[in-house]
């Protein structure tokens, strides 16, 4: 990835705060990937090794519900998206590309082995990386009491 592409990726949050070294280790570590419009990125449950960054489009992130998808979240380029790949868990949403999407992939295992080969590279990466799924938990939980005030609110009487 070039310096300046590199410079444009530092100004998104999750990669704010890291030192010019810590964005070349990570991004000499991923490798660009593009999804289709609707195309799905990824299944709810899912075990996978993949951590993404998203690079232009949009991803929808949803949830299943009694067999129902629920869309919980819109994520943009600078975002990320897969931290529960990284901490070892299933995935938590469905992702779907809603545009065609270029996003930076990441194996995880090689992430993994980058932050145990420099404990500041891993300390910046898993604090940006919970910060992420405390706000990714939030918005699921504002989303489903939203859903729920729906669903038990009474019929509109004509």
């Amino acid at each position: 990835m070039t310096t300046s592409a590199i410079a444009t990726l530092s100004e998104y949050a999750f990669f704010e705060e890291f030192r010019p070294r810590h964005m070349h280790k990570l991004m000499s570590l991923g490798s660009e990937l593009h999804f289709q419009k609707d195309e799905i990125i990824f299944r709810e449950g899912e075990e996978s090794g993949l951590f993404y960054v998203i690079l232009s489009g949009r991803v929808g992130l949803e949830a299943s519900v009694n067999g129902r998808l629920f869309h919980i979240q819109t994520l943009f380029a600078g975002e990320e998206l897969g931290w529960s790949a990284v901490l070892g868990g299933r995935r938590q949403f469905q992702a779907r590309a809603l545009d065609p999407v270029a996003a930076m992939s990441f194996e995880v295992s090689r992430l993994r082995d980058a932050c145990d080969a420099n404990p500041h590279f891993g300390c910046a990466f898993l604090e940006r990386l919970f910060r992420v799924a405390a706000a990714r938990l939030e918005t699921t939980r504002l989303e489903l009491l939203k859903a729920l005030a729906a669903v038990q609110a009474p019929a509109s009487r004509h």
